[in-house]
Protein backbone atom coordinates (compact mmCIF):
# COMPACT_ATOMS: atom_id res chain seq x y z
CA UNK A 1 0.00 0.00 0.00
CA UNK A 2 1.26 3.10 -1.16
CA UNK A 3 1.66 6.06 1.46
CA UNK A 4 1.31 9.61 0.99
CA UNK A 5 2.38 12.75 3.79
CA UNK A 6 1.09 16.11 3.73
CA UNK A 7 2.07 18.78 5.11
CA UNK A 8 1.00 21.92 4.95
CA UNK A 9 2.10 25.05 6.70
CA UNK A 10 0.06 28.40 6.13
CA UNK A 11 -0.82 29.87 8.72
CA UNK A 12 -4.77 29.63 7.57
CA UNK A 13 -4.51 26.39 7.13
CA UNK A 14 -6.75 24.50 5.30
CA UNK A 15 -8.18 27.47 3.72
CA UNK A 16 -4.70 28.52 2.91
CA UNK A 17 -3.98 28.77 -1.21
CA UNK A 18 -0.94 26.44 -1.13
CA UNK A 19 -3.16 24.19 1.32
CA UNK A 20 -5.84 23.60 -1.27
CA UNK A 21 -3.53 22.91 -4.25
CA UNK A 22 -2.18 20.67 -1.89
CA UNK A 23 -5.64 19.34 -1.46
CA UNK A 24 -6.31 19.18 -5.27
CA UNK A 25 -3.04 16.96 -5.65
CA UNK A 26 -4.11 14.79 -2.93
CA UNK A 27 -7.71 14.12 -4.01
CA UNK A 28 -6.29 13.00 -7.60
CA UNK A 29 -3.55 10.91 -6.01
CA UNK A 30 -6.38 8.95 -4.29
CA UNK A 31 -8.09 8.17 -7.32
CA UNK A 32 -4.86 6.77 -8.93
CA UNK A 33 -4.33 4.87 -5.43
CA UNK A 34 -7.71 4.24 -3.43
CA UNK A 35 -6.12 2.08 -1.40
CA UNK A 36 -3.47 4.57 -1.01
CA UNK A 37 -3.04 6.08 2.95
CA UNK A 38 -2.92 9.57 3.18
CA UNK A 39 -1.22 11.49 6.87
CA UNK A 40 -1.61 14.55 6.91
CA UNK A 41 0.04 16.94 9.24
CA UNK A 42 -1.20 20.91 10.03
CA UNK A 43 2.04 22.61 11.08
CA UNK A 44 -0.04 26.09 11.93
CA UNK A 45 -2.56 24.10 13.75
CA UNK A 46 0.19 21.85 15.66
CA UNK A 47 3.12 23.91 15.38
CA UNK A 48 6.66 22.31 15.87
CA UNK A 49 8.45 24.00 18.79
CA UNK A 50 11.75 25.60 17.93
CA UNK A 51 14.77 24.29 18.04
CA UNK A 52 16.78 25.45 20.74
CA UNK A 53 20.06 24.50 23.03
CA UNK A 54 18.05 22.36 24.99
CA UNK A 55 16.53 20.26 22.15
CA UNK A 56 19.49 20.47 19.99
CA UNK A 57 21.69 18.59 22.67
CA UNK A 58 18.64 16.06 23.25
CA UNK A 59 19.69 15.05 19.61
CA UNK A 60 23.25 14.66 19.68
CA UNK A 61 22.84 13.06 23.07
CA UNK A 62 23.53 9.16 23.10
CA UNK A 63 20.40 7.60 23.84
CA UNK A 64 21.41 5.35 27.00
CA UNK A 65 22.36 9.03 28.95
CA UNK A 66 19.52 10.91 27.73
CA UNK A 67 17.50 12.76 30.38
CA UNK A 68 14.11 11.86 30.72
CA UNK A 69 13.25 15.32 29.71
CA UNK A 70 15.70 14.92 26.32
CA UNK A 71 14.18 11.40 25.80
CA UNK A 72 11.08 13.51 25.04
CA UNK A 73 11.85 15.53 22.76
CA UNK A 74 13.89 12.84 20.71
CA UNK A 75 10.46 10.75 20.77
CA UNK A 76 8.69 13.72 19.29
CA UNK A 77 11.46 14.14 16.30
CA UNK A 78 11.66 10.36 15.87
CA UNK A 79 7.74 10.47 15.24
CA UNK A 80 8.54 12.96 12.86
CA UNK A 81 10.99 11.13 10.60
CA UNK A 82 8.88 7.85 10.84
CA UNK A 83 6.20 9.94 8.84
CA UNK A 84 8.63 10.94 6.46
CA UNK A 85 10.12 7.40 6.09
CA UNK A 86 6.83 5.82 5.75
CA UNK A 87 5.79 7.94 2.53
CA UNK A 88 6.13 6.84 -1.01
CA UNK A 89 5.18 10.55 -1.71
CA UNK A 90 5.43 13.98 0.19
CA UNK A 91 2.97 16.94 -0.52
CA UNK A 92 4.16 19.78 0.85
CA UNK A 93 2.34 23.44 1.03
CA UNK A 94 4.16 26.40 1.35
CA UNK A 95 3.21 29.81 1.17
CA UNK A 96 5.82 33.11 1.07
CA UNK A 97 6.43 34.70 4.55
CA UNK A 98 8.94 37.30 3.96
CA UNK A 99 10.99 35.78 0.88
CA UNK A 100 11.02 32.52 3.16
CA UNK A 101 9.13 29.58 4.10
CA UNK A 102 6.90 29.84 7.02
CA UNK A 103 8.86 29.78 10.28
CA UNK A 104 6.65 26.94 11.25
CA UNK A 105 8.03 24.97 8.53
CA UNK A 106 11.92 25.81 9.23
CA UNK A 107 11.34 24.32 12.24
CA UNK A 108 9.84 21.34 11.37
CA UNK A 109 13.41 20.97 9.22
CA UNK A 110 15.07 21.59 12.10
CA UNK A 111 13.66 18.35 13.82
CA UNK A 112 13.55 15.73 11.25
CA UNK A 113 17.19 16.55 10.08
CA UNK A 114 19.51 14.20 12.01
CA UNK A 115 22.33 13.08 11.32
CA UNK A 116 22.97 9.53 11.61
CA UNK A 117 18.83 9.16 10.38
CA UNK A 118 17.94 11.30 7.62
CA UNK A 119 21.72 11.68 6.95
CA UNK A 120 25.07 11.00 7.15
CA UNK A 121 28.10 12.82 6.98
CA UNK A 122 30.53 11.13 4.85
CA UNK A 123 34.25 11.80 2.84
CA UNK A 124 32.90 12.94 0.02
CA UNK A 125 30.10 15.31 1.55
CA UNK A 126 27.01 14.80 3.22
CA UNK A 127 24.42 12.00 2.38
CA UNK A 128 20.81 11.87 2.32
CA UNK A 129 19.03 8.27 3.87
CA UNK A 130 15.53 9.06 2.83
CA UNK A 131 15.69 8.03 -0.75
CA UNK A 132 12.98 6.88 -2.99
CA UNK A 133 10.45 9.37 -2.45
CA UNK A 134 9.11 11.43 -4.14
CA UNK A 135 8.16 14.89 -2.99
CA UNK A 136 5.54 17.55 -4.56
CA UNK A 137 5.73 20.83 -3.39
CA UNK A 138 3.30 23.75 -4.05
CA UNK A 139 4.57 27.39 -3.28
CA UNK A 140 1.78 30.45 -3.27
CA UNK A 141 3.11 33.94 -3.07
CA UNK A 142 1.71 37.25 -3.22
CA UNK A 143 3.89 38.92 -5.46
CA UNK A 144 5.87 37.52 -8.77
CA UNK A 145 9.17 36.27 -7.66
CA UNK A 146 10.17 33.85 -10.39
CA UNK A 147 10.67 30.14 -10.01
CA UNK A 148 14.49 30.88 -9.17
CA UNK A 149 14.02 32.15 -6.28
CA UNK A 150 15.92 31.48 -2.98
CA UNK A 151 13.05 30.51 -1.32
CA UNK A 152 12.42 27.55 -3.96
CA UNK A 153 15.97 26.86 -4.11
CA UNK A 154 15.97 26.45 -0.34
CA UNK A 155 13.56 23.48 -0.20
CA UNK A 156 15.14 21.60 -3.18
CA UNK A 157 18.23 21.77 -1.11
CA UNK A 158 16.86 20.53 1.94
CA UNK A 159 15.08 18.06 0.26
CA UNK A 160 17.90 16.67 -1.38
CA UNK A 161 19.52 16.99 1.98
CA UNK A 162 18.19 14.61 3.63
CA UNK A 163 18.04 12.59 0.38
CA UNK A 164 14.33 12.82 -1.67
CA UNK A 165 16.25 14.25 -5.03
CA UNK A 166 12.59 13.52 -7.04
CA UNK A 167 11.15 16.88 -6.24
CA UNK A 168 8.35 18.86 -8.57
CA UNK A 169 7.83 22.74 -7.27
CA UNK A 170 4.65 24.02 -8.86
CA UNK A 171 4.52 27.59 -8.38
CA UNK A 172 1.06 29.91 -7.70
CA UNK A 173 2.57 33.75 -7.74
CA UNK A 174 0.90 37.17 -8.04
CA UNK A 175 -1.70 36.23 -6.00
CA UNK A 176 -2.14 39.96 -4.22
CA UNK A 177 -1.93 41.49 -7.76
CA UNK A 178 -5.54 41.23 -8.53
CA UNK A 179 -8.51 39.01 -8.83
CA UNK A 180 -7.43 38.17 -12.38
CA UNK A 181 -3.66 37.82 -11.50
CA UNK A 182 -4.59 35.35 -9.42
CA UNK A 183 -7.23 33.00 -10.74
CA UNK A 184 -4.44 32.64 -13.51
CA UNK A 185 -1.52 31.78 -11.47
CA UNK A 186 -4.30 29.21 -9.40
CA UNK A 187 -5.73 27.75 -12.64
CA UNK A 188 -1.97 27.13 -14.31
CA UNK A 189 -1.56 25.15 -10.84
CA UNK A 190 -4.07 23.23 -11.10
CA UNK A 191 -3.35 22.58 -14.59
CA UNK A 192 0.53 21.37 -13.25
CA UNK A 193 -1.61 18.75 -10.84
CA UNK A 194 -2.73 16.80 -13.85
CA UNK A 195 0.30 16.42 -15.50
CA UNK A 196 2.80 14.97 -12.22
CA UNK A 197 -0.21 13.56 -10.15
Amino acid sequence: MRKLLQLNSSLFQGGGQSSQLGDAYVERWLQDNPQGQVNRRDLAAEPVPHLNLARFQAFTTPEPERTPEQREVAAYSDRLIAELQEADVIVLGIPMYNFSVPSTLSSYFDHVARAGITFRYTPEGPEGLLANKKAVVFITRGGIYGEDHAQSAYVRQFLGFIGIQDVEIIHAEGLAVGEESKQQALDSAREQIAKVA
